[in-house]
């Protein structure tokens, strides 16, 4: 049961015949037809549960953007339904507009539509449907809340794509060049061609240089079909943050736009989040645009878990899958305790067979307070930021005597110095 500004209004109008007959009688008989009327009232109302509800299935969207999702409300009772609708769900949903005047004669419908703005990542499930139905005199409603299940998933905003025109660019250059001079490991015969200064003399070909009474060379081509595997770490380090963004949505940034630049070069790409354990995969997926819409629904629901990374499993799902030379992007935090104790380990027998890339999200922040000794407090921060930068320097340095490549840059500038390192591998023929 509800009251409505009406019953008040009606209350206080009762002040009038106090005034005129200044009786305790005379408010206490007001106050009785008062009651008697919002009595009636809340007997004429129609029962809530008169209405059948149906929620239409709410697409994705990604974070930043809106969407709506509809409701289906069919009045099934005797009589007209008056009240208001109220579609609520979970506050990070970002749900606006989502109270609905009804006015439903019997047997009735409407479709009424709620806009959704997601603030965060992920599942954002609706809440309760809450309706109020008024009485024909207005002064009392009768109130219930229904359950109607609907989600909404929001995904990664992507926010590096606009860096993929111009790295397709650089990538149809390195594709579409009469040679590669560099003979290196993922490379595959093109053409035969006169030889000139500066080519490798390991690419003469002798026979066709006898055929012909002067050098020619074989032209090499990069290999395509090769295979990318991109390991996203959920681990308690994933969960902090840099320039206000999870460092887990940043990494997740930077392996949507290798895998769209990898899936464009005809390579393979393979998607692996996890901690503990495999918590996602995305594998086998030969259609581009299949394979970006399938990470983008993959990764949106992850979420950083508060334990220690099992760098041993997740090196096993790596390695388990295929024997053949991959290259190895983990997607993890330059974190010397966490590195030095859990995956240092495991990266000899990682790097013998694959080309491993370990792409870890810097904090401006810790440059930023290194720089700053302008007092006292200062200068202790300096000095602490300066300690964190030579322990991530000492195991930045161990990772390259193991073989491992690291890329470790703002959220910003990560994206595309990761794109950049695979198309410099794809240029010197080393994938």
């Amino acid at each position: 049961m509800a009251l409505t500004g009406r019953a008040a209004a009606l209350a206080l109008l009762g002040l009038v015949p106090v005034l005129l007959l200044p009786t305790p009688a005379t408010a206490w008989w007001w106050l009785l037809a008062t009651l008697i009327l919002i009595a009636i009232d809340l007997l004429l109302a129609p029962v809530p549960r008169g209405l059948l509800l149906h929620r239409d299935e709410v697409g994705q969207v990604r974070l930043g953007e809106s969407t709506a999702t509809s409701l289906v409300v069919r009045n099934v009772g005797r009589r007209t339904m008056r009240g208001v609708l109220r579609d609520a769900w979970a506050p990070s949903a970002g749900a606006t507009a989502n109270r609905h005047p009804l006015r439903l004669r019997a047997q009735e419908q409407a479709r009424l539509q709620t806009l959704l703005a997601p603030t965060r990542r992920g599942d954002r499930p609706a809440d309760r449907v809450t309706v109020r139905s008024v009485g024909p005199l207005g002064l009392a409603a009768r109130q219930s809340s229904i359950i109607v299940p609907g989600v909404v998933r929001c995904v990664p905003p992507f926010a590096s794509r606009r860096q993929l025109p111009s790295r397709l660019a650089q990538l149809r250059q390195i594709d579409g060049r009469s040679a590669v001079r560099v003979r290196g490991q993922g490379t595959e015969f093109d053409s035969l061609r006169d030889y000139v200064d500066g080519d490798d003399v390991r690419s003469v070909d002798w026979r066709a240089t006898a055929r012909r009474q002067h050098l020619v060379v074989r032209t090499w081509q990069p290999e395509r079909d090769r295979r990318i595997v991109l390991l996203l770490d959920t681990s308690r380090t994933s969960a902090g943050r840099v320039l206000d963004i999870p460092r887990l949505d940043s990494a997740m940034d930077a392996a949507l736009l290798l895998a769209a630049l990898a899936s464009r070069a005809g390579d393979r790409v393979e998607f692996l989040a996890g901690d503990r354990g495999v918590r996602a995969r995305v594998s086998g997926v030969s259609d581009r645009s299949q394979l970006l819409h399938q990470l983008v629904t993959t990764m949106a629901p992850l979420e950083p878990a508060l334990v220690e990374a099992d760098w041993r499993t997740l090196a096993g799902a790596v390695t388990g899958r295929s024997r053949h030379r991959a290259l190895v992007v983990l997607l993890t935090s330059l974190e010397p305790a966490a590195i030095e104790e859990g995956l240092l380990p495991v990266l000899p027998g990682l790097v013998n067979h694959h080309r491993v890339v370990l792409a870890s999200v810097a904090d401006p922040a810790v440059q930023a307070a290194a720089a700053d000794r302008s007092d006292a407090p200062h200068t202790y921060d300096a000095a602490a930021a300066e300690r964190t930068r030579a322990l991530r320097a000492r195991t930045q340095e161990a990772l390259h005597r193991l073989g491992v490549t690291v890329i470790d840059e703002p959220p910003d500038h990560l994206p595309v110095a990761l794109v950049d390192h695979y198309l410099l591998l794809k240029r010197e023929g080393l994938l």
